[in-house]
């Protein structure tokens, strides 16, 4: 039995169990911002990513689109309308890297704030810092 073609351009399986071949990684991370200025200013001063895309978005807010090094998911600085009172809130993030300890002393060296210090778990080990807003993330390696 043929591929059937789905509405979006997809191909959905046959019969004879044929898998789909999609990409399936996130591809946009949102983060709310107050000041969208301070908080493209931290993510790129302070923890290196780059800027892919900034744009105005409306009268209110730009469109910004960071690379986070070598993944495919690019963080977003943008806060939807009526969403506001997220900010700080709505994201737990997770970062990996090689080594903790090493990017732990370099972040704070630019001035990162961390709410918890490297700790080592049976899993790999972690930190917690925060940007300017609130919105806290987890620094891990296995």
């Amino acid at each position: 039995m043929p591929d059937r073609v789905l509405d979006r351009g997809l191909r959905q399986p046959s019969a004879c169990g044929d898998h789909l071949q999609t990409r399936t990684n996130p591809s946009l991370a949102p983060i709310g911002a107050v000041s969208q200025n301070r908080a493209l200013k931290f993510y790129t001063q302070q923890l290196g990513f780059e800027v892919a895309t900034d744009q105005a978005f409306d009268e209110k807010q730009r469109w910004i689109e960071l690379r986070v090094a070598h993944s495919h998911t690019r963080v977003v600085l943008f806060t939807p309308e009526g969403h506001e009172d997220r900010i700080g809130t709505q994201f737990n993030g997770s970062l990996a890297c090689d080594d903790v300890d090493a990017t732990y002393r370099q972040l704070r060296q630019r001035g990162v704030e961390f709410i918890a210090e490297p700790q080592k778990q049976p899993w790999g080990t972690f930190a917690v810092f925060k940007d300017p807003d609130g919105n806290q993330f987890v620094l891990s390696s296995a």
